[in-house]
């Protein structure tokens, strides 16, 4: 065998979307693009604001002495200062630059977190439905992941599940906010009752239990829904992020971490965090990215845009008899399948040139998530298809 065992299992374990992705290049030779609707990536069709393209015409034309060089291995301080303003809008403690590590997209945000707060073999909860990489980051750092169900109904947290996956090696908890695949946001409520089992956890086992937010999705929010700051909720909480979502630059690998300030030894945890996004390899977030979105925190993508899409088809599909909660955010919608077997749906869809991702890819089976980040034009085309599949499936 010419890799690793390991590695191999993880890829056949870790292949929906990919597959996924396959069968659409394949359909689309077959039947032509335009035919092919593929709701698999959350890879989003619209551009950067104009304000991003306005900072990178500005940085072309008027370089900078040494903009290209290495720089602090947090990144530069005036990007760290910049976005400690805007999470200091929702943090009770003001949050200072020196809380703050650029770094290369929330992956990599994830993977120097998980580096510096995990000793061989301790655990780290994941809720389902779960983005899948995080089994995969979990076990870069020699972690164990636990898993825990969020309310099957509702997908918003179920504490009582949380509670009964903490045990003597629980060393930190993931939550999505909004959530990636079914688009819930957890409310300020919820997050402090959370907050508050954590600190009574940690006096009953004697150790820091960490929440660990990834928020690449924070600001693209619906309804006049806002995220909650999780600062202002769980005191040993990291902010992991990235502008792939909400500036449109999933291609670029620009985001961050940030420690809330009232965190206890957040300079130690600050200290680990720089040595690891040096030694994982990242070394520092890219030097032009990080001057490009220095100024444009307060920036992005056109939300509205997304709802629409939401709506459109949140609207048709519970009318063809999708069962579904309604999303609050991200671009994702997660109905229940009509069949029992949520690859035979998928499969079924495929007759029909509709591409999903079914739910046992995010460790729920009986779902399938649709990402709606595409061209509206494509979700246009596709509804007479979606039409067609629930006629199939004994939905009309």
């Amino acid at each position: 065998m010419t890799i690793a065992a390991k590695v191999l299992s993880a890829i056949e374990r870790s292949s929906w979307i990919r597959k996924m992705f396959e069968e659409g290049a394949r359909l689309s030779k077959l039947h032509g693009a335009e035919n092919v609707f593929d709701f698999t990536i959350g890879n989003p069709s619209v551009e950067p604001p104009q304000a991003f393209c306005d900072q990178l015409r500005e940085l072309a034309n008027h370089p900078l002495p040494g903009m290209h060089r290495y720089m602090n291995n947090a990144g530069y301080e005036e990007t760290r200062a910049a976005v400690a303003a805007v999470l200091s809008d929702k943090s009770p403690v003001p949050v200072k630059a020196a809380q703050v590590v650029m770094t290369c997209g929330a992956g990599g945000a994830l993977n120097v977190v998980l580096k510096t707060i995990l000793n061989p073999g301790e655990e780290v909860i994941i809720l389902a439905p779960y983005f899948v990489e995080y089994k995969f980051y979990i076990d870069n750092h020699g972690g164990v992941s636990k898993e825990a169900w969020t309310n099957r109904d509702t997908f918003q947290l179920d504490l009582q599940a949380i509670e009964a996956a903490i045990g003597p090696q629980t060393r930190a908890l993931i939550v999505n906010n909004p959530n990636n695949p079914t688009g819930v946001i957890y409310p300020a409520a919820d997050l402090k009752s959370l907050g508050e089992l954590l600190e009574r956890k940690e006096k009953e086992l004697g150790r820091t239990i960490y929440v660990i937010s990834d928020e690449p999705y924070a600001r693209i929010a619906y309804d006049g829904q806002q995220v909650p700051g999780i600062f202002g909720c769980v005191k040993n909480s990291i902010i992991v992020t990235s502008h792939s979502k909400d500036l449109a630059l999933p291609g670029e690998r620009i985001g961050y971490l940030a420690a809330n300030p009232a965190m206890d030894q957040v300079e130690l945890f600050m200290e680990g965090a720089v040595f690891c996004n040096r030694v994982l390899g990242f070394v520092n977030a890219p030097a032009l990215m990080q001057r490009l979105v220095t100024n444009i925190q307060r920036e992005s993508v056109d939300i509205g845009e997304y709802q629409r899409k939401r709506d459109l088809l949140y609207d048709h599909l519970t009318a063809l008899g999708f069962s579904m909660v309604k999303p609050g955010g991200a671009f994702y919608l997660f109905p229940k399948s009509p069949l029992a077997d949520d690859v035979e749906f998928v499969t079924q869809a495929q007759k029909h040139n509709i591409l999903l991702v079914p739910g046992v890819g995010f460790g729920a089976p009986g779902f399938f998530r649709i990402a709606y980040c595409i061209d509206q034009g494509i979700i246009e085309r596709s509804l007479p298809a979606w039409e067609k599949l629930a006629k199939d499936v004994g939905l009309k």
